[in-house]
């Protein structure tokens, strides 16, 4: 059956670790206060866009457990078991590159790794791919390779990417021949989940109803 988009949320099962209870804790050995540690100089920055954060920045973010807002798309059970959850957020051309984003923030605050997420754009690349780009791929790919961050990539090198817990498809443009060919790609690169921003109807006609 097709895709329905409902009220949005996504659904994210990964928690924190619990604190442990302020009576339970034993109390720490003192320890000599250190000195002033010399400060270390800033990396210089490139011009343009600023990369993603690092994992250390992301996690300031809410704890897993706190109330998020933005879109919140329920899953959409996939037909076979061994298939990644299918999740769609409704949104236009113009807007499906946002909604993406604002998929990534609420699995980050779900307790998802940068690291475990893919974004995938059939349109025009995501601001930091170009900009990444602009220095090489052989460096380019090396942050893929790396995988430590969130790591963007156009629907034409998609076949390049290798698989990740969670992969988010923008549907931000191009012909519907890419669209329609990156999307099984991508499914076959999500281990658990596949978010789709876009058109519901586009969606369901290139997906078919056998997904």
């Amino acid at each position: 059956m097709p895709l329905i988009p409902e009220e949005p949320q996504i659904h994210e099962s990964a928690q924190g670790p619990r604190a442990t209870p302020a009576s339970s804790r034993t109390a720490p050995t003192p320890r000599p206060v250190p000195g002033p540690r010399p400060a270390v100089p800033s990396r210089p920055g490139r011009p343009g866009p600023a990369r993603p954060a690092p994992p250390a920045q992301r996690t300031s973010r809410e704890s897993a457990g706190s109330p998020t807002s933005g879109p919140k798309v329920p899953a959409v059970p996939s037909t076979s078991a061994a298939q990644p959850q299918i999740q769609l957020i409704p949104a236009s051309v113009e807007g499906a590159l946002d909604a993406a984003e604002e998929a990534v923030d609420l699995l980050l605050d779900t307790g998802r790794a940068p690291g475990e997420v893919l974004v995938i754009t059939t349109g025009d690349p995501h601001p930091w791919a170009a900009h990444e780009l602009s220095f090489g791929e052989a460096a380019y790919w090396a942050q893929h390779d790396a995988g430590d961050d969130v790591f963007y990539a156009d629907a034409a090198a998609l076949s390049r990417a290798t698989a990740r817990p969670v992969v988010v498809v923008a549907l931000n443009g191009g012909v519907d021949e890419t669209a329609a060919t990156a999307l099984p790609l991508a499914l076959g690169r999500a281990g658990a989940l596949l978010v789709v921003c876009g058109d519901p109807q586009r969606i369901n006609s290139l997906l078919g109803a056998g997904v």
